[in-house]
């Protein structure tokens, strides 16, 4: 279980909240609400105050990169270091499956990146963040670049990962995407953040 307790994000008051394994809540509100900061300061990439822990493990209690294993941030724009997308996993156990899964070829694991479609590169980068099964997986607008079959594909994933007992942090704005997957829904207007049922 994800736990906040009294967390300072910048620029929203101050937010508590549990995400159980299992769950998904939906993060929602206006474009430069704080949606993106709120992960970011999940997955200790920015700063925040108040207490987070997993599990009864305080996050200043462990490394950032340890952290980072177990509360996974996977942006919307997914940044690449190497030359191919094999290079970006840890492990190539379920790796075929997931990629075909997608609708993807084994063979685009060794392509050039740069040759890869964009809505190809967001598929990547899920699988990436799937992968090695996180407790906690922090996805921002994890289909915003894909088409009906796609996102419908994606879902599934996801699907799977919550059905494992692990933990997602959706945020989303498809409403539908929101009542398909979510259990809950937080939203922030204003700096303001409000948490209640989808």
């Amino acid at each position: 279980m994800l736990k906040l307790e009294n967390v300072h994000v910048h620029g929203l008051a101050p937010v508590s909240f549990e995400v159980a394994g299992g769950e998904c809540l939906a993060v929602q509100g206006p474009s430069g609400s704080g949606k993106t900061v709120l992960l970011r300061a999940l997955a200790d990439l920015d700063p925040a105050e108040g207490e987070i822990s997993l599990d009864g493990t305080n996050r200043n209690s462990i490394s950032g990169p340890e952290w980072r294993n177990k509360v996974r941030y996977a942006a919307a724009e997914p940044g690449w270091w190497g030359e191919t997308p094999r290079e970006h996993f840890a492990t190539d156990r379920g790796l075929e499956k997931m990629i075909a899964a997608l609708g993807l070829k084994t063979g685009q694991l060794d392509q050039s990146i740069s040759r890869l479609s964009t809505g190809e590169r967001q598929r990547m980068a899920l699988v990436r963040a799937l992968i090695d099964e996180p407790d906690i997986l922090l996805l921002d607008e994890p289909t915003g670049a894909l088409d009906v079959k796609a996102t419908t594909q994606a879902e599934k994933l996801i699907k799977r990962h919550l059905k494992a007992g692990h933990a997602v942090i959706l945020v989303s704005h498809d409403p539908e995407q929101v009542r398909r997957l979510a259990d809950r829904k937080l939203v922030i207007r204003g700096g303001r953040v409000r948490i209640g049922r989808v």
